[in-house]
């Protein structure tokens, strides 16, 4: 019984599919555009899961007091 063959390209990701997507379906200014985009969305999230966080640490400390 022989092994199987060892793929010498890893199969590509569901992300890698997208930007293959992306890239034919956008100019290269509209996909610069949408990742901005996204990363603000992300960074977004970030600033408000911070603030909640640190909402929290307040209210703990006023309930302390």
């Amino acid at each position: 019984m022989q092994a199987a063959p060892v793929r010498a390209t890893p199969i590509p990701t569901f992300t890698d599919a997208l930007r293959a997507v992306e890239a034919l379906l956008m100019s290269g200014g509209q996909r610069t555009a949408r990742r901005n985009a996204w990363t603000s969305v992300l960074e977004d999230r970030r600033r408000a899961k911070d603030r909640v966080e640190a909402q929290r640490v307040l209210d703990q400390a006023a309930a302390r007091s």
